[in-house]
């Protein structure tokens, strides 16, 4: 997951969980807020290990003489 596909899933679970007040029978929609939330800041995490750890691989690279 990239980083700005993370920060869209936290944004869109931080919608269901403060935003949408609606009941569905069976469903808590806090909850799949709050999921996907947790899902989105792993992803973020990932996401920036990979870019840190990606972008120091391409800066140990010597230039040819």
């Amino acid at each position: 997951m990239t980083i700005g596909g993370s920060i869209a899933v936290i944004a869109i679970g931080a919608i269901l969980t403060f935003a949408v007040t609606v009941q569905f029978a069976g469903l808590n929609i806090d909850a799949v807020g709050i999921i996907l939330m947790a899902a989105g800041a792993v992803g973020l995490v990932f996401g920036i290990i990979r870019f840190f750890s990606t972008r120091a691989r391409t800066d140990s690279v010597e230039p040819p003489l």
